[in-house]
């Protein structure tokens, strides 16, 4: 009878019998011995196998998210072309939403409006959004952010609550990818864990997303790719949003202030036969139908002017200026501005409304009259900016004489000329020809008084010569009534009690185009038509403006400009294009209307 209790021992031994009573051979002994080694083994690797986690099986779309982009949008271009065949329309004319997805959150994520686990049962609304993440817990329950807005809430689609049945709501959740528009009707409701969510009854998509978008757990954070693609940009970082809608309450800002003093806001010409108004390089485009070159505006201010001429005497302008000039952190071809003009105000009238105006407006911004801003970069302690009144005042030449600059006047002589190119040598100044005296007074102004205004500072009482539109100073001889507001060391606006005198502006303007014959791109070209509105009569006026995009980076904490511009000026990605030949402009042009 065989022995069921028998164990091979480790050790053989010739009275060795087997599981049968019979007498075990020394080579079968050891044969067997090893099968047990490899048996033992076998068991331990199973064991190992079972311990360690498993990865659990991808889904389709899964495996989409690990395509190569390319095939990514082929599979998209597909599903697409598929649903035209099958005669569905993938991108329909209209979905009708009751509630936004911000005024959902603040509805119904109110503290106690809807308890942990529970459903506004007798409430349905209808939403939508884009897919910002999906998650799926099995075949008959998915989850969605869906984000709209700037805000996002989770949609539940559970079969159990899904009104048009088990097939429709399979094709459904199917179909939907990240990055989708999607519409949804549900109910309020809560999770288990609390979360505010929507439980949904019908959804659609509304447009399908083609190419896969950045993750937003991973982030998109390429800044060349972030200025070149901005809805991305917009669509994932929250901050971006948050800066643009910082912008846009800004110049809301600016003009309810304005609008409360009963100023007027107008729109005056971007083409001029003249780039007058701002010593600035202009863009020049071309009018087929007149035959004239034209130039891009590079400010408002002479045709501001005409209007309060007119009898228009409170009038402001927001709108875009255009400088053929460099491109950096603080410099952009083309940006905004708002400038205003008002009748019978001067330069200090208008100093006290900078003050008034700028401090309201970062309390309202920002909720206080301080702000830390990253001057030195974000790897370096930010630095606070005090906008609380008054603001500091300097006189410009009185601020030079504190750092050993006594500029002799008059300012128009040439042994001012040669002080000034002296004292920027002996200093190691280096001035860009052609060495006029405005040119080497703003580099010494630069160096020495712009560089110590952190906090606002108004510098004061500009030279004629640097101001040929301004109006000539009540006390100071050969100066003018001038301000600029400097913060964090650079412009932020410019201002003054505007020159009235016709035949004075005529003189200053010739002065001016002697200037740009000796080689200065920047300098102003005598405008008649400015100068025979002057002879009309302008009265008194104060005129002001501000750059719009270096407020806002102020306000917003942001060092490039390109941060607050939703789409900067970039140079082409491919680098051959774009040679800037007219005749291939007209080439192209011409190509585009034939093919309308």
């Amino acid at each position: 009878m065989a022995d069921s209790g028998w164990v091979l021992p480790e050790k053989y031994d010739k009275d060795l019998k087997d599981e049968n009573g019979e007498p075990l051979s020394k080579s079968e002994f050891k044969k067997r011995q090893k099968a047990a080694q490899k048996a033992i083994k076998d068991a331990e690797k199973a064991a190992a196998k079972a311990a360690k986690p498993q990865p659990t099986k991808k889904n389709k779309q899964e495996d989409e998210e690990e395509l190569d982009p390319a095939q990514y949008h082929s599979n998209r271009l597909k599903h697409v072309e598929g649903m035209k065949a099958a005669n569905k329309n993938p991108y329909p004319h209209k979905f009708n939403v009751t509630i936004s997805i911000k005024d959902f959150v603040a509805k119904y994520g109110a503290e106690g409006m809807i308890a942990d686990g529970d459903k506004l049962e007798d409430v349905t609304i209808s939403l939508a959004g884009r897919i910002q993440i999906k998650r799926s817990s099995g075949s008959k329950l998915h989850f969605y952010d869906v984000q709209g807005e700037g805000q996002k809430v989770q949609a539940i689609s559970d079969l159990r609550t899904f009104a048009a049945g088990e097939e429709a709501f399979h094709a459904i959740n199917a179909e939907t990818r990240r990055g989708d528009i999607i519409g949804i009707v549900g109910t309020p409701g809560k999770s288990k864990r609390g979360e505010l969510s929507v439980f949904v009854k019908e959804m659609l998509v509304l447009s399908p997303c083609l190419h896969m978008p950045p993750s937003s757990k991973v982030g998109f954070k390429d800044q060349e790719t972030r200025y070149r693609q901005r809805y991305l940009d917009l669509m994932i970082n929250a901050k971006s949003r948050d800066t643009f809608i910082t912008r846009s309450r800004i110049i809301q800002s600016m003009r309810s202030f304005l609008d409360n003093r009963e100023f007027i806001e107008v729109e005056t010409p971007m083409m001029n036969m003249i780039a007058g108004g701002a010593t600035a390089k202009p863009f020049i485009t071309h009018h087929n139908d007149l035959h004239m070159d034209l130039f891009m505006r590079v400010a408002p201010e002479l045709y501001l002017k005409m209007l309060v001429v007119g009898g228009m005497d409170r009038v402001y302008e927001v709108g875009r200026q255009f400088r053929n000039e460099g491109i950096d952190m603080t410099h952009n071809p083309e940006f905004t501005t708002l400038e205003f003009y008002q009748a019978y105000a001067d330069y200090h009238d208008l100093m006290d409304m900078t003050e008034q105006m700028m401090s309201e407006l970062v309390v309202k911004v920002t909720g206080g009259h301080k702000i830390k801003y990253h001057a030195n970069g974000f790897d370096q302690e930010p630095v606070e900016i005090d906008f609380t009144p008054p603001f500091k005042r300097i006189s410009m030449l009185d601020g030079l004489k504190d750092f050993g600059i006594d500029v002799p006047l008059p300012l128009e002589s040439d042994a001012t000329r040669e002080y000034l190119i002296a004292e920027t040598k002996k200093r190691g100044i280096e001035v860009t020809p052609p060495h006029t005296t405005a040119r080497l007074l703003d580099e010494l102004v630069a160096e020495y008084l712009e560089s110590k205004c952190m906090n606002p500072t108004f510098i004061c009482d500009h030279p004629q010569i640097m101001s040929p539109l301004a109006k000539y100073h009540r006390s100071k001889p050969g100066m003018t009534e001038r301000f600029e507001l400097f913060v964090n060391c650079r412009e932020l606006c410019n201002a003054y009690t505007e020159l009235n005198d016709p035949i004075v502006q005529r003189q200053l303007f010739a002065g001016q185009a002697d200037a740009k014959a000796q080689g200065d791109d920047e300098a102003q070209l005598i405008d008649e038509g400015f100068c025979t509105a002057l002879e009309y009569g302008l009265p008194p006026t104060a005129g002001w403006g501000m750059g719009v995009d270096r407020l806002t980076m102020l306000l917003t904490d942001q060092i490039n400009i390109k941060e607050v511009l939703l789409f900067p000026a970039m140079k082409p990605e491919d680098h051959q294009a774009g040679g800037g030949k007219t005749a291939d402009v007209e080439k192209k042009l011409e190509g585009a209307s034939l093919n309308a």
